[in-house]
């Protein structure tokens, strides 16, 4: 599970730097950025500014409602079972099917990007970064179904403070100080390496968050081990 955070992390990091650097210099998980800068627009009377900002967080808002109605829905008929060899995946059914929604729309951001020569402009820039947005929204509807305690992978502030606050009490909190560290770490090399991609191979660019998906899509398939199966495979007769 951690490992599968940090890989969201990762593109994360990743697809904020794309879109801003490339597509109107907003965020597209970031949306605490993106009301501020919203204000901003106002405050300088940006039209341009103000027009990507709102195409952003509608985006955004649109992925949370869309990922969370791809989640519930395969939840209710009952999609989320355990694997042929009846042991339960890391992660059930119905949150695979929505990172595999965001995976769609992160492939559509990579057809505009290479079709728009890793430059778009005008209404191009609008829809990819509407389809960026919408993208980091379904992976923020998928986490909060992952059942994973005070952590996200597109706003990390919360993150931030639990580990100063973890640090600050030794002995607590270990097993989530540990997460948390590596989804810091995941955000802060995915900016990293767009930002390197960015400058010398724009036209890579979305591969890196297309490869952080396809990474948490099949940790997510790998099946739980428990205590008896251990046991099993070690050739020790299963315990009563």
């Amino acid at each position: 599970m951690t490992l599968i955070a940090i890989a969201l992390t990762f593109g994360s990091g990743a697809t904020d730097v794309a879109s801003f650097t490339r597509l109107g210099g907003v965020f597209t998980s970031v949306m605490t950025g993106n009301i501020v800068l919203w204000g901003l627009s106002a405050a300088e009377r940006s039209v341009t500014l103000f027009a990507h900002t709102a195409v952003s967080i509608a985006g955004y808002i649109v992925g949370v409602a869309g990922g969370t109605w791809v989640s519930h829905g395969f939840k209710v008929r009952g999609n989320g079972k355990p694997d042929e060899t009846g042991r339960d995946s890391v992660l059930p059914g119905h949150v695979s099917w929505s990172l595999f929604a965001e995976l769609v729309l992160l492939a559509g951001l990579a057809v505009g990007w290479e079709a728009t020569g890793a430059r778009p402009a005008g209404w191009a820039e609008f829809v990819l970064l509407a389809v960026t947005a919408a993208a980091m929204g379904v992976q923020s509807s998928s986490v909060n179904e992952m059942g994973l305690t005070s952590l996200s992978t597109t706003f990390l502030t919360g993150t931030l403070t639990g580990l100063v606050s973890s640090l600050a009490r030794p002995g607590q909190d270990t097993k989530n100080r540990t997460r948390r560290f590596g989804v810091l770490i995941g955000l802060a090399a995915g900016a990293l390496l767009c930002g390197l991609l960015v400058a010398v191979a724009p036209r890579a660019v979305p591969a890196l968050p297309l490869a952080a998906v396809i990474t948490a899509l099949v940790l997510s398939a790998v099946p739980l081990i428990n205590e008896e199966d251990e046991r099993t495979a070690d050739g020790q007769r299963p315990g009563r």
